[in-house]
């Protein structure tokens, strides 16, 4: 069968699970909405995972089919174009952007390579180091996102790896999926590094569980930083980059930051600005700062020092196609909350497991919650819909509430990368052009399957030891 021959079948197929899924009877205890947008929903995830089409087509077709069919209002369909955190996300490419034309990307590349630098493995291994480093001070793993991801995009030019088919595989798109994969795992290690952990621990403290930053680290240091010393060793087996060794690369770093003396005018402007900006978000829940109104600030300074041109952003072409599926995303994610589908489906499976013991009813729960993040295209989201009734029904089935607690609490971090659009703090590295949908797919299963078995055969035990 012709590539194109393949295309019409699978675009038939996901058009006929559609279908199917709309027409069939509408489920006791849901809206014809509710199903309704499902279908879409379903049909539209299904589209992009088979390769019936990219992404960007998929959500844009998914989202007027939702609001054309009267599934749901305008006002929801369309309220992700003005959520906070799609425009932080949006402003954090352009920020990037004149980390790496101001120079001072290149430098930071080259210290790093100077130090980690004997190995792509080592690299792999460093963005890890410095994620970990300053997540406690980052309460948004989308900000951090933001300060990595410079680093892995100057890492990966300055090793001749660049975003096209020739030389993608040399070391970029391993360093980018690290950055991805990185994000999880330190935003389960600590209480203060992604939005939903406080938010999820105010929650659990209804069942009687009082989580504190401590016990918050004592219980995920065991799989947390065990999950950090194996992620980029096994990425590095399965999506092994071409250019693996590099024993002169350290001398040469060395060498080129000799050359480069000391920071420019412009690197001077971006590396103030950014430690601003850094320092304001990792204050943002003390002093009640707007991050997205932070990197705004930023990105007007820096505009109006002339670190970053129009010129700068106009070579950031996917910014756009990112800010539009992800807010179509989101929109058709969020009203599928609004309109029920997710306490339905807690409600009907806290039914099913009924009977089972605990230890069977806790596994099956955490693999239900992390399957249903396909429906997601937001963790905190995820959680504010599905935590509090998950813990609800787990307690019921006579689930001990810490373990319970604590694994969904986990795994609201490590599902993140089950999907490109699973987290806010992924498009930066989805948009970099350096890995595939197949490939973010595949890579984002193993590695969600891997920090499962993780967290359920090491966490598990580790927490009911810890925290008796």
């Amino acid at each position: 069968m012709t590539p194109g021959a393949k295309s019409i079948v699978s675009r038939l197929t996901v058009f006929a699970l559609g279908l199917v899924l709309w027409f069939l009877p509408v489920p006791e205890g849901l809206t014809a909405p509710a199903w309704h947008l499902f279908a879409i929903f379903a049909a539209t995830i299904a589209s992009v995972i088979v390769g019936a089409f990219p992404i960007l087509t998929a959500s844009v077709l998914g989202l007027g089919a939702a609001v054309l069919s009267g599934t749901i209002k305008p006002a929801g369909a369309y309220a992700g174009f003005a959520n906070a955190t799609i425009l932080l996300i949006i402003v954090a490419f352009l920020l990037a952007r004149a980390v790496v034309t101001s120079g001072l990307g290149q430098r930071l590349s080259y210290l790093v390579v100077s130090r980690f630098g004997r190995s792509t493995l080592g690299l792999g291994y460093s963005l890890f180091f410095v994620d970990a480093v300053i997540a406690p001070a980052f309460p948004s793993n989308t900000a951090r996102a933001g300060v990595l991801y410079p680093i892995a995009y100057s890492l990966a030019e300055a090793g001749g790896s660049r975003p096209d088919e020739s030389t993608r595989r040399k070391m970029g798109a391993y360093l980018m999926f690290c950055g991805m994969a990185s994000l999880t795992v330190s935003s389960a290690l600590w209480l203060t590094a992604m939005a939903a952990n406080p938010l999820g621990s105010e929650i659990a403290a209804a069942h009687g569980l009082k989580i504190s930053f401590a016990s918050w680290l004592l219980a995920s240091s065991l799989p947390t930083l065990l999950g950090m010393a194996l992620l980029p060793w096994l990425l590095y087996k399965v999506f092994p980059p071409t250019a693996r060794s590099t024993p002169d690369a350290p001398v040469a770093a060395r060498s080129a930051l000799a050359k480069m003396g000391r920071l420019s005018p412009a690197e001077r402007s971006v590396a103030v600005t950014f430690l601003a900006m850094v320092v304001a978000w990792g204050l943002a829940a003390t002093m009640k700062l707007d991050s997205t109104a932070v990197a705004f600030t930023g990105l007007g300074v820096l505009l109006a020092t002339g670190s970053l041109t129009s010129k700068d952003i106009a070579q950031e072409g996917d910014v756009l196609a990112t800010f539009i599926w992800f807010a179509a995303l989101y929109g058709l994610s969020a009203q599928l909350n609004a309109l029920g589908f997710m306490g339905y489906l807690g409600q009907r499976l806290g039914g099913a497991l009924g009977g089972l013991p605990w230890i069977g009813a806790y596994v099956l729960l955490l693999v239900a919650y992390v399957l249903l993040h396909y429906l997601f295209v937001s963790q905190t989201a995820h959680l504010l819909a599905l935590f509090g009734v998950f813990m609800d029904v787990g307690v019921t089935l006579g689930v001990p509430v810490t373990p319970l607690a604590f694994g969904l609490l986990f795994a609201t971090n490590y599902f993140s990368v089950l999907t490109p659009q699973g987290s806010s703090a992924n498009l930066l590295f989805v948009g970099s052009g350096y890995l595939t949908q197949g490939e973010l797919y595949k890579l984002g299963t193993m590695t969600t399957v891997v920090l499962f078995v993780l967290y359920l055969v090491v966490g598990t035990p580790w927490v009911l030891f810890v925290m008796r």
